[in-house]
């Protein structure tokens, strides 16, 4: 349903355990290859072979290589020394060609600044939890000061999750200035500070919504620093990253998030 309506970027990884139904529909689609961009991740443990890692990925996904392949999670490398040996594996995938880009996710500005001590390749991405009541402000500089684009996801938290917030109101008021959905205000002022928006829903006329709506308008400046200024009254980080950290217990005392 997403590739029938134009989404052509496809976020997969090992611990979803959906690259097999992914890499089904992209077979039924009949869309060609190079018209599709495919993101998967590898959980990143301290025994795991990535060469292996991303031979299982694309075997399951029917394809010879992925655009993004990401660190799902840092502390499951079990030390800063597992995870410098992880990224080492990592580059080598790509230099073998089985990635185009390589990255990260859910990593801080300390487990980021661990495997640039000894990478050869900076990543490219670092996808993280972000919406207005989770805004890593030092993180996103860090990103910028490194080249590293930030990819958001859970980006409509406020709004499904964090209700009752403090943007509730401006979501609203904005959606009925611009006449779309608050969904859409909420995406916009992701993409209107030059970060990736990744989300996902089961409801066709949300995506062709999205599709027909998203890019006609975009926030003002100020707009933008409404929501931001209003996120910052409450703090919401949704339960995922705990639940997986709390299985793979961290290397250190807690992760840096601001």
């Amino acid at each position: 349903m997403a590739l029938q309506n134009g989404y052509f970027h496809l976020d997969c990884a090992e611990a979803y355990m959906n690259e097999s139904g992914v890499g089904a529909g992209i077979k039924a689609s009949g869309i060609p290859r190079e018209k599709l961009f495919v993101t998967t991740k590898l959980v990143g443990t301290k025994d795991q072979v990535v060469e292996d890692a991303i031979y299982s990925s694309l075997s399951k996904l029917g394809l010879d290589y992925v655009d993004l392949y990401l660190v799902h999670l840092p502390f499951s490398a079990g030390s800063p020394e597992g995870l410098q040996r992880i990224w080492a594996q990592m580059e080598a995938v790509k230099k073998s060609g089985k990635a185009k880009s390589i990255g990260v996710s859910n990593f801080t500005e300390d487990d980021l600044e661990i495997i640039l001590k000894s990478s050869t390749i900076t990543p490219a991405v670092n996808q993280i939890e972000f919406h207005p009541y989770l805004q890593p402000i030092d993180l996103l500089d860090f990103h910028r000061q490194h080249n590293i684009t930030t990819a958001g996801y859970s980006v409509l938290s406020a709004i499904t999750a964090g209700r009752p917030g403090p943007v509730d109101q401006i979501h609203i008021d904005l959606a009925q200035k611009y006449g779309v959905t608050e969904n859409e205000i909420a995406l916009r002022w992701v993409l209107d500070q030059g970060i990736i928006a990744i989300t996902t829903s089961k409801s066709l006329q949300r995506l062709q919504g999205y599709a027909a709506n998203l890019f006609s308008f975009k926030l003002t400046p100020q707009e933008v620093q409404q929501i931001t200024n209003l996120g910052k009254q409450k703090h919401y980080q949704g339960p995922s990253l705990k639940l997986m950290g709390d299985a793979y217990g961290n290397y250190k005392i807690a992760p840096k998030r601001t």
